[in-house]
């Protein structure tokens, strides 16, 4: 009798016992993963630098350059203090000539990012015989952070920038912006 070569049927093993399709399906797999997670991300967060109305907006940057003129032909300079532990803020107001500016002011904490962070200090006038005002400050969040200092008029404005983190904030001065180009409105 003779015998014919054939081949040995080697013992299958299940598919999923085998590494090249889980290695094969890991690709997609992720790609869905990261998918629901940049869906996610998408739907939670807030767009909060977005603006509608763009002409509208530059129209304001115009005017809010104007008020920075009308302060540094004033001479305006301020000084503010932050006292975190009485949770209160100093101001103090002077012209270039010495003397103290008057009226009611406000100052603005203006996150670098997120506008829901924003704050106003509504300042009160101290007593007659000191110059300055005092406000409460809010807690603020670490990050940057623009100081705005205006009068109830917006005729005027000083600011500064800070950036706040875990250490106690520090005086600062504040100043007319120093960068003064001329822009055109938009048509």
């Amino acid at each position: 009798m003779t015998r014919m070569n054939t081949p040995a049927v080697a013992a299958s093993s299940p598919w999923y016992r085998e590494p090249w399709p889980w290695l094969l399906m890991s690709g997609p797999a992720v790609v869905v993963v990261a998918g629901f997670i940049t869906l996610y991300l998408a739907v939670s967060g807030q767009d909060g630098l977005v603006v509608d109305d763009y002409y509208k907006q530059g129209k304001a940057i115009n005017q809010a350059l104007h008020r920075d003129d009308v302060a540094r032909q004033a001479g305006l300079s301020a000084t503010v203090t932050f006292d975190q532990r009485q949770d209160r803020v100093n101001v103090a107001v002077r012209r270039a000539d010495g003397s103290d500016v008057n009226g009611v002011l406000t100052l603005s904490l203006v996150h670098a990012t997120r506008s829901g962070f924003d704050n106003v200090v509504n300042l009160t006038n101290l007593a007659p015989n000191e110059s300055g005002y005092i406000g409460k400050l809010p807690a603020l969040r670490s990050g940057k952070w623009n100081v705005l200092l205006e009068d109830k008029d917006k005729q005027w404005r000083l600011q500064q920038e800070i950036n706040v983190g875990t250490a106690a904030l520090p005086s600062i001065t504040l100043r007319p912006a120093s960068v003064n180009k001329p822009h055109r409105d938009a048509p």
